[in-house]
């Protein structure tokens, strides 16, 4: 067991929350229990977990997507009405790290997704903000668009939108989890043949041709539960806590 205070500043530390300007809070979004032994965590923090989390008495729920977006409407109504009651009527914390989360150099999204692709020489694009946001890295040998793409299938059990465009196998690559289509002009000028994300726009596909670089779109979701859920598994280390890691599916 471990008292709230702690837990939120050891996280707040760890992520360096306050060095990255982001489109929500990050930390401590709903206050509960003072005392937290049992944590759940999750991508999302969806009716759906919540609904989890209290079938499991947990105290806390830790997430990537967490609530109070900017520009979002201010008004506690309908869905939202319905999850914050959910929180405060079981007392329970809901702890929350978006950016932060993304770009740590171990516990990230980024980080892990590195992980899985088997990266070497893997550093942040330096134009990119924030740093760490997009990565780059080598494969150990050439290897095919349709072997990554398949790879990539089997580790996060979805299917993959893949646009090949005809440069070949590939040897270098960046990517960015979630929402980073945005990011494939810098991947290209970085020198990657790949450029990985979660999601795609009708854009993209059309920046991938005329740039000359691959594109593989495998679901934002599915990109970013791993460093939710190895920050999980880290403070189930320091603190001693019971961690649950819970994943609603999301095919998007």
């Amino acid at each position: 067991m471990v008292e709230r205070n702690i837990l939120v500043k050891w996280l707040n530390d760890e992520l360096q929350i306050n060095k990255i300007r982001d489109y929500c809070p990050n930390g401590l979004q709903v206050e509960g229990k003072a005392q937290i032994n049992r944590v759940v965590t999750g991508v999302t923090a969806s009716q759906a977990l919540l609904d989890a989390a209290v079938a499991v008495n947990a105290d806390a729920i830790l997430v990537h997507h967490g609530y109070f977006w900017k520009n979002e409407a201010y008004p506690v109504i309908g869905i939202k009405r319905k999850r914050l009651q959910t929180l405060l009527n079981h007392d329970i914390n809901l702890l929350a790290y978006h950016l932060p989360l993304d770009v740590h150099p171990v516990l990230g999204n980024n980080a892990q997704l590195g992980l899985l692709l088997h990266a070497t020489n893997v550093c942040a694009v330096n134009e990119a903000e924030p740093n760490g946001v997009l990565m780059q890295g080598e494969l150990i040998a050439e290897t095919a668009l349709d072997t990554i793409a398949k790879s990539l299938e089997s580790s996060l059990n979805r299917q993959v939108l893949v646009h090949d465009a005809g440069i070949g196998s590939v040897k270098t690559l960046a990517w960015c989890t979630g929402g980073g289509q945005g990011y494939i002009e810098q991947a290209a000028a970085a020198g990657a043949q790949l450029f990985i994300t979660g999601e795609v726009s009708e854009q993209t596909i059309h920046l991938s041709r005329e740039l000359g670089i691959h594109f593989i779109a495998a679901g934002h979701h599915a990109t970013e539960r791993y460093g939710i859920k190895a920050l999980g598994e880290c403070i189930a280390r320091q603190f001693g806590l019971d961690v649950q890691f819970i994943d609603i599916d999301n095919p998007a």
